[in-house]
């Protein structure tokens, strides 16, 4: 049975490589942090099938002891401090988590099992300030916040590691992939879980900052798959993941509002206070060579993901009314 490390199991990208690969029949090992309120709900439904353990990614020490215990025939390290907004504000612990400690889980690698297959989860937001559109695997990075920044070295460090020590070391270049599980600081979810109050009664009206910028975004679940491709493949090299079809913030706003028959126009208030110090307005993903290399190709469209997002929150907004008309 093949194993596999996971860090950031916890997060949306985790819970879906956790189940992807269950189903492949690996023994999935997850990395946590010791806390005193784990935040287990994405996971909840498979705690019985994974072994959570624990290290932390600002502590070599505790990563060689992971990977010398469990000696994982792939790790994918997908734990980062992942929310851009924050990266302006927790700059130095962004670079420490989301870029350091790549460093630190691939020497964890490197001196303690070598021969594990890693994953880094790289990011479009790397391309920032777009010096070319589609992007593709050559275009050039030029990150607009300290998030695209610690991901630009999580990155290149992947690349060293791979060329000076022979590792199989490959980076997926992840375009926007959302889902249910995405977290709530994320324009897209902050949208839909509105949606869901807004329609239920909860909530009045919906403050949101840029409208103008546009993504390329994907569903977290077919996401996974391509990270798993990536490490089957007979050689290591790095991918774009993305649809090739970008949306803007306002299209996004309209189509959530539109799934649950409501006019966004009644709802939204644009606040500038809302608006990042630098700005990414474009990013859209080249994918031709995954899908010409590995045969990945996107099944979940734009507006089934929508859709999804929508008729899951307004669930939720709805359980949460039944809750409180108990109280």
């Amino acid at each position: 049975m093949r194993k596999a490390l996971i860090t950031g199991i916890t997060g949306q990208d985790g819970s879906y490589l956790a189940e992807l690969l269950l189903e492949k029949g690996y023994s999935v090992f997850g990395l946590i942090r010791r806390s005193a309120n784990p935040n287990f709900w994405r996971i909840q439904h498979i705690l019985d099938k994974i072994k959570l353990v624990e290290g932390d990614l600002l502590d070599q020490t505790s990563l060689n002891n992971v990977i010398a215990m469990v000696q994982p025939d792939e790790v994918y390290n997908l734990a980062s401090q992942s929310f851009v907004g924050t990266s302006w504000t927790q700059p130095e612990l962004t670079a420490e988590i989301t870029g350091l400690g790549a460093l630190r889980m691939l020497e964890a690698v490197r001196q303690f099992c070598p021969k594990a297959r890693f994953y880094q989860a790289s990011s479009s937001e790397m391309f920032g300030a777009v010096k070319e559109t589609p992007q593709d695997e050559n275009t050039p990075f030029y990150p607009r916040s300290p998030y695209g920044a610690a991901k630009v070295f999580a990155h290149n460090i992947t690349v060293n590691y791979r060329e000076s020590y022979g590792m199989f070391c490959v980076s997926g270049i992840l375009f926007n992939h959302e889902s249910p599980r995405r977290g709530e600081e994320f324009v897209t979810r902050k949208i839909t879980r509105a949606v869901g109050r807004i329609k239920v009664g909860l909530q009045e009206s919906l403050e949101l900052g840029n409208l103008e910028p546009k993504r390329d975004w994907g569903h977290a679940r077919d996401y996974v798959e391509a990270m798993w491709m990536m490490l089957q493949a007979s050689e290591p090299r790095d991918y774009v993941v993305g649809t090739g079809e970008t949306h803007s913030v306002r299209e996004f706003v309209q189509a959530a509002f539109a799934a649950a028959g409501l006019d966004w126009t009644k709802y939204v208030i644009v606040s500038d206070k809302l608006f990042r110090p630098a700005e990414v307005y474009l990013l859209h993903a080249n994918p031709k060579r995954i899908k010409d290399h590995l045969g990945w190709k996107p099944k979940c469209s734009f507006e089934q993901l929508v859709q999804e997002m929508v008729e899951a929150d307004i669930e939720l907004a709805r359980r949460e009314k039944e809750g409180l008309s108990k109280n």
